[in-house]
């Protein structure tokens, strides 16, 4: 079982750099990134207003599929 909690905090500590990454440090360079432009739009601006949320619903769908992996590997799925 230790190794389960293993894995599972793994996985927690990906998906928290990840989603610190786009919730913070994206948006402490916007200015940098507004020079960038693409389809028009500063990629400051549409990683606010946009890329941030676009990543976090990804990521909700890929932690919930890695951790039935997990749990699966170790036999505590829950049954359907």
């Amino acid at each position: 079982m230790n190794a389960y909690w293993q894995e599972t905090k793994r996985l927690m500590f990906q998906v928290l750099a990840i989603w610190f990454v786009f919730a913070f440090l994206i948006h402490a360079f916007v200015n940098v990134l507004n020079k960038v432009v693409i389809f028009g739009f500063p990629l400051g601006f549409w990683m606010a207003a946009q890329g941030s949320l676009i990543v976090f619903v990804v990521l909700i769908f890929w932690y919930a599929r890695r951790q039935n992996a997990i749990d699966e590997k170790y036999g505590v799925a829950e049954d359907e």
